[in-house]
C-alpha cells in the first residue's frame, strides 16, 4: 500500500524513526512557511511500511515535549497515529507559525532558523531571516523607506501618467493620498521617504538606490554560456527594465514566416505569451531585498530567466499550474496591473505551459533553488529544418514582389545564417526556380 500523497516542502516521508535534532529541523522549517507534515513509517517510494507498537508508544510518550523544549517561539506539534489496514505510521504536524522566526534554541537565530527548500530543510540566509521577521509583523519590503532619498527622487510625470492611463480607473490627480494609497511614500518621525516600490516604480533613476534590481539579458553561443554573442543591461524602472528585456529576446530569436495570399504571417519559436508571462513573473514576484539582479540568458537550445528568492507563500513548483497566488509585492503588481501589463492574478504560469501544450513543444521546467527560481524554456531546436519547404516558397515570393533579391535579403527575410540563405537560393538554382544576374558583389537573383 502507497501513501495517497507524495513528498514535498510540505510533506515528508522517514522509513524509521530519525534522530530528534532531524525531526526539530524539519518541523522548524515548516513552522517557517506554510506548515507541514512528517510521516514516519513510510519510505522514500512512499510505500507504507509502518511502525511497531512499541516505538509508537516510546515516540509519543516523550517526541511533542522534546520539540517544544527545543524551540524557540516554542513548537507544539500535533503527534498522532494513523492505521493503514494493518500498519502504523506516526504523523508529526505542525502549521505556519504566527511568531516567525522559529529556530533551534542551542543554535540560536543566525545559526538555527531552518526553511523548507522544496522536499529538503535547509539553513535559512540572513536575507531569508529578515524576510520571516517583516512576515511575522506583516510587512512586505517593498513598503520599506529608502533614506538615502526623498520624495523628489520620484517622477511625478511618471506617476501623472500612470494615474492618466490606468485601465478600469477615473481620473485622478495627483495627491499626497496617492502617494501613500499606492505605498509609493512613507511617513517617518515627521518626514517622508520614497519607498522600494515607489522607487522602483517610478524613481528618476532607480538603481542609483537598488543597484542590483535590473535585468542582465545575454545571449550566448551553444548550449553552456561560455561565450557571450550579445549582453544588455536593461536598467531603469521595472516597466522600462520590462520593455529593454522583452525587445532583446524578440530581437535574438527565431520566426518563421509563411505567406497566404498577400498576409505574411510570422510564428516565434517560442510562444510569445509565455516570454512575456516568465518575465512579467520574475518581475512582480522577486525577492527585491536580495541584491542579485534578474538574468535571462538564451542559449542555443533554451531561454532561461533567473530570479532572486523563492516562491512566495504557498506556491510551490508543484502547484504552479493551479491557480495559486500568494504576491511578495502586492504594490508593484497592482500599478503592472492597472496599466495592462498583468491581467489574471495567479494565470501566468497557467499560461506558459498551455502555450507549450498547444503548440506540441517541449514543456518548460521550472527549479527552485535555494534563493532563487529558474523558469526554463525550451527552443524549437529544429525550427530551420522544418520550415524549409515554405522557405523556397518564401523566396520565390520575395523576388515576385520585389523585382529580383539578393543573399542578404533573404537572410534578413528568413531570419538564417548566410550558409542557410546560399543553401535555399542554390537548390532554387539547381531546379530553375530562378537565375542569377550581375557579377561578383552585384549579383541578385529573379524568377525564370
Amino acid at each position: 500500500m502507497y501513501y495517497p500523497e507524495s513528498e514535498s516542502s510540505t510533506l515528508e516521508f522517514k522509513r524509521d524513526f530519525p534522530k530528534n535534532d532531524q525531526i526539530i529541523k524539519t518541523m522548524i522549517g515548516f513552522c517557517n512557511q506554510n506548515g507541514g507534515q512528517l510521516i514516519i513509517g513510510v519510505n522514500d517510494q512512499g510505500k507504507v511500511v509502518g511502525i511497531s507498537d512499541k516505538k509508537i508508544e516510546q515516540i509519543l510518550s516523550s517526541l511533542d515535549k522534546a520539540i517544544y523544549e527545543a524551540t524557540s517561539p516554542p513548537i507544539i506539534p500535533q503527534v498522532f497515529v494513523k492505521r493503514f489496514s494493518k500498519k502504523a505510521v506516526i504523523i508529526i504536524q505542525v502549521s505556519s507559525g504566527m511568531n516567525k522566526p522559529y529556530f533551534r534554541k542551542k543554535e540560536g537565530m543566525s545559526k538555527g532558523t531552518y526553511i523548507r527548500l522544496g522536499q529538503n530543510t535547509i539553513r535559512a540566509t540572513r536575507e531569508i531571516l529578515e524576510e520571516l521577521q517583516w512576515q511575522s509583523r506583516n510587512i512586505d519590503f517593498e513598503i520599506m523607506p529608502i533614506y538615502q532619498a526623498s520624495q523628489d527622487d520620484l517622477d511625478e510625470e511618471k506617476i501623472r501618467d500612470f494615474l492618466k492611463n490606468r485601465k478600469n480607473k477615473g481620473k485622478t490627480l495627483l495627491t499626497d493620498r496617492v502617494y501613500e494609497s499606492y505605498n509609493l511614500v512613507t511617513k517617518e518621525q515627521g518626514r517622508k521617504y520614497p519607498t522600494v516600490a515607489g522607487i522602483l516604480l517610478f524613481g528618476f533613476n532607480p538603481q542609483k538606490y537598488l543597484s542590483e534590481a535590473m535585468i542582465i539579458c545575454s545571449h550566448f553561443q551553444g548550449t553552456s554560456g561560455r561565450k557571450a554573442l550579445a549582453t544588455v543591461d536593461c536598467e531603469g524602472t521595472l516597466i522600462e527594465q520590462f520593455d529593454q528585456a522583452y525587445a532583446f529576446l524578440m530581437q535574438r530569436l527565431y520566426r518563421s514566416f509563411s505567406i497566404k495570399g498577400k498576409q505574411r504571417k510570422e510564428v516565434l519559436e517560442i510562444p510569445e505569451v509565455a516570454i512575456r508571462e516568465a518575465l512579467l513573473n520574475a518581475i512582480v514576484h522577486r525577492n527585491y531585498h536580495i541584491k542579485a539582479p534578474i538574468k535571462v540568458a538564451i542559449f542555443e537550445n533554451r531561454v532561461e530567466i533567473f530570479s532572486p528568492g523563492q516562491f512566495p507563500g504557498p506556491i510551490s513548483v508543484d502547484n504552479l499550474q493551479t491557480g495559486v497566488t500568494y504576491l511578495r509585492n502586492p504594490g508593484i503588481c497592482k500599478v503592472l496591473r492597472e496599466v495592462g501589463y498583468v491581467e489574471k492574478l495567479g494565470t501566468g504560469f497557467i499560461e506558459i505551459f498551455e502555450s507549450y501544450r498547444m503548440r506540441n513543444l517541449s514543456p518548460p521546467k521550472v527549479i527552485e533553488g535555494e534563493n532563487f527560481i529558474k523558469c526554463i524554456l525550451p527552443r524549437k531546436e529544429t525550427v530551420r529544418e522544418e520550415i524549409q519547404g515554405d522557405e523556397y516558397e518564401e523566396i520565390l515570393s520575395l523576388i515576385e514582389q520585389n523585382g529580383s533579391t539578393t543573399i542578404s535579403e533573404v537572410m534578413q527575410y528568413l531570419g538564417v545564417a548566410r550558409a542557410t540563405a546560399a543553401r535555399r537560393l542554390s537548390e532554387l538554382l539547381k531546379n530553375k526556380k530562378i537565375k542569377r544576374v550581375g557579377k561578383t558583389r552585384s549579383i541578385r537573383y529573379v524568377n525564370c
